[in-house]
């Protein structure tokens, strides 16, 4: 298993702080409570925040001695965690002597984003006194994107593949399945069709349960509490209406669910116990995995292959604002669909401009019959 993070004394005076900390470990999970309020960010930015504090402490250093100069190598080490046995594994509880920080070598754009979480962190501790000054403002390379500009969204399934994927989910079960196999088509159904009509985050559908299915003056809502504990409705279409109906029949219940119904959405296989975020995860991407081979094995398409392949549930949620903005629902609706604060957040999704742009584009275009010699009288 991967040593615990050191915890060190910083390298400023200690007697300069203005917290409480006893080491390192303890100035980051004070850092980490300021985002208490929105569990998600709090993971997305423990498991950075650690990753960097296990790899300072095998080389027994603390916080307060990264300098410039280190960030390139742990940049790289974020790119190819070596060696491999010691740092990438499979999805473990923590408490695990399996357990491993990483599941695989980071993206570039999953590299740019966790440093951009390190920079708030040294932020945070200049400002705490904890450390002496933040390394990470050192760095000018643009394309580390450290300004956290937003960028056009392109983890999305086009259209063609979605709809290719959802014909796929609605197969017939083989003649003779058994109600495991008809159970697990259902969830599985559901699961995507509610990540595509309604766009949630994956922590949003664990915690989603029946009850949260609303109506109110004959139309029906989805009530959810999502980042930064704030409650939104966002309108049920009909056909989220229709797979709600279809996996409540399979569970044996009525097709509409009660105002005070607490049970949980997605289920185990025992039809009662609820699934976490983990079990979620696995269940998308086991689906996008076997979806891949029935694609490769069907049409041989290996670019598509391949973005099945690479989708994880995100893609999902990117998928769905996407293809709404696409279809003309207005800035302002996907934005409360999304539950963005910020429009710009949400104007990632508009890919209009670059089909408008590129129409207008194929109006210029070489000559022809440029061979042919040149009239005089022109």
């Amino acid at each position: 298993m991967v040593g615990q993070a050191a915890s060190v004394v910083p390298a400023a005076d200690q007697a300069a702080a203005r917290i409480a900390a006893d080491d390192d470990r303890h100035a980051v999970a004070l850092w980490l409570a300021e985002f208490r309020a929105s569990p998600q960010t709090l993971r997305a930015y423990r498991r950075e925040a650690e990753r960097l504090l296990l790899w300072l402490g095998e080389q027994g250093r603390g916080l307060g001695e990264l300098r410039r100069q280190d960030l390139d190598a742990f940049e790289a080490f974020l790119a190819d965690p070596r060696p491999g046995e010691r740092w990438v594994g499979p999805s473990r509880p923590r408490h695990s002597p399996e357990w491993r920080p990483f599941r695989g070598p980071l993206s570039p754009a999953s590299r740019r984003q966790s440093l951009v979480i390190l920079q708030g962190l040294f932020a945070w501790l200049v400002e705490a006194g904890w450390v002496s000054h933040n390394p990470f403002r050192l760095m000018r390379d643009k394309r580390r994107r450290l300004d956290n500009r937003q960028v056009r969204v392109e983890r999305y399934l086009e259209r063609p593949l979605w709809e290719w994927l959802w014909q796929w989910l609605e197969r017939p079960l083989e003649e003779g399945a058994g109600p495991r196999a008809r159970f697990t088509r259902s969830r599985r159904r559901m699961l995507f069709g509610f990540a595509y009509l309604l766009a949630p985050r994956i922590s949003e559908v664990a915690a989603t349960r029946m009850g949260d299915f609303v109506m109110r003056e004959g139309r029906w809502w989805w009530r959810v509490v999502g980042k930064g504990d704030k409650l939104a409705r966002i309108p049920v279409p009909q056909d989220m209406l229709s797979l709600l109906a279809e996996w409540r029949t399979c569970l044996g219940q009525a097709p509409m669910p009660e105002p005070d119904d607490d049970a949980p959405l997605l289920r185990g296989l025992d039809g009662r116990r609820g699934l976490g975020d983990n079990q979620l995860y696995r269940l998308i991407r086991e689906a996008f995995a076997e979806a891949a081979e029935a694609l490769e094995a069907e049409q041989g398409d290996k670019a598509q292959v391949q973005r099945l392949r690479h989708a994880t549930p995100h893609w999902l949620r990117h998928t769905a604002l996407t293809h709404q903005a696409q279809a003309g629902v207005e800035l302002r609706y996907l934005a409360s669909t999304a539950r963005h604060s910020r429009l710009d957040t949400t104007a990632r999704y508009l890919h209009a401009e670059d089909e408008e742009w590129h129409r207008q584009s194929s109006l210029h275009g070489l000559p022809v019959g440029a061979d042919e010699p040149l009239d005089e009288s022109v």
